[in-house]
């Protein structure tokens, strides 16, 4: 777990959940700018997340539909951990097997991940990231 928070050689390492790559669209934030303010400087989208963002696109329409191209575009930025099954079993198994923080603003999710003492980074105040 500490193994992120190690500086030294460590990268700092964040796994950015669907609805973190729809922040920019949504709130006008630029969460790499933001990541790179915090410390994170690797950054990792599990292929869950890229076919969710696929679905999302599929299935919406306006404003929602538009918020998931940006986001599959924003994932192009982001190195792919090759694992499926629903996105934040996955979530949570990678973030408590690699010591990552993970990115996300799903309420649900975001307890899981601090009842295994993972760092969680999150929008606060619509303007700006922070973590647990």
């Amino acid at each position: 777990m500490a193994a992120y928070w190690s500086r030294g050689n460590q990268r700092l390492k964040v796994i950015i959940d669907t609805n973190a790559l729809m922040i920019p669209v949504q709130f006008n934030v630029d969460i790499f700018d933001e990541l790179q303010r915090l410390g994170f400087d690797e950054f990792v989208v599990p292929r869950s997340v890229l076919n969710e963002l696929d679905s999302l696109i599929d299935r919406s329409k306006g404003k929602d539909k538009m918020a998931a191209k940006v986001a599959r575009s924003l994932a192009d930025r982001c190195e792919v951990a090759e694992l499926t099954g629903f996105a934040d079993d996955v979530i949570v198994e990678l973030a408590d097997n690699t010591g990552a923080a993970v990115l996300t603003n799903d309420i649900k999710l975001k307890k899981r991940l601090q009842e295994k003492d993972i760092t969680v980074v999150y929008l606060r105040q619509k303007n700006r990231l922070a973590t647990t």
